[in-house]
């Protein structure tokens, strides 16, 4: 699977190429929707989540958890097609535009075997988060964003991925990065702690069995 950069038309491309103009090869991919379920804001049942998918033209429709997060085949030639199908699918179903990070199944699982928090999983009194971003930031900065006041501190950006560490305050709660981080990059994001991210793997290698 070629490296997802951001661009979907690109990445068509290249896709279309590498397959020998196949339009019929199928792929998985993840979807992450953005502020779904979350505070209150939002709210979709996950079975119309699933039908609007289905309406989009997307094939093996399954969501996973209540924040957002789709599983779903669709032909790879037409990937960027699908994708505002989607896209357009989801704002008549939530009525607003809706933000949505498309991952290939392959990177969501790579993802998770690289364990990018290495001995920071074991340390409970932190949380662990990575933001998928609407593209590759066009300048990462030598000192990577930092939240003094919500103790919460980005470690890295790979690509069009970014892993954030969130410590306890001083009144013991934690700070959510995802608002903090798009203001720093200046790109959409959306959120999810790595207990999810990793629940995701887990779902497309029993998909793949």
């Amino acid at each position: 699977m070629l490296p997802y950069d951001g661009n979907h038309e690109k990445w068509d491309e290249a896709i279309h190429e590498k397959d020998g103009g196949s339009p019929q090869r199928m792929s998985t991919y993840v979807a992450l929707l953005r502020a779904i379920n979350v505070g209150g804001r939002g709210l979709v049942r996950m079975d119309r989540l699933k039908t609007s998918f289905d309406a989009a033209g997307c094939s093996s429709v399954r969501t996973l958890l209540q924040s957002g997060n789709v599983i779903f085949d669709c032909a790879s030639a037409s990937r960027a097609t699908t994708f505002e199908r989607i896209r357009d699918e989801m704002n008549r179903l939530v009525g607003r535009e809706t933000q949505i990070m498309f991952r290939p199944a392959a990177d969501m699982e790579r993802l998770v075997e690289r364990g990018p928090f290495a001995s920071l999983q074991h340390d409970r009194t932190l949380k662990l988060y990575v933001a998928f971003l609407a593209g590759k930031p066009r300048h990462v900065p030598q000192e990577l964003p930092r939240s003094t006041k919500e103790a919460v501190e980005c470690i890295a950006i790979e690509g069009s991925d970014a892993f954030l560490v969130s410590r306890p305050k001083p009144n013991g709660f934690y700070g959510f990065p995802n608002n903090f981080l798009e203001k720093e990059l200046g790109l959409a994001a959306t959120t999810r702690n790595w207990s999810t991210v990793s629940k995701i793997a887990a779902a497309l290698r029993r998909t793949e069995g």
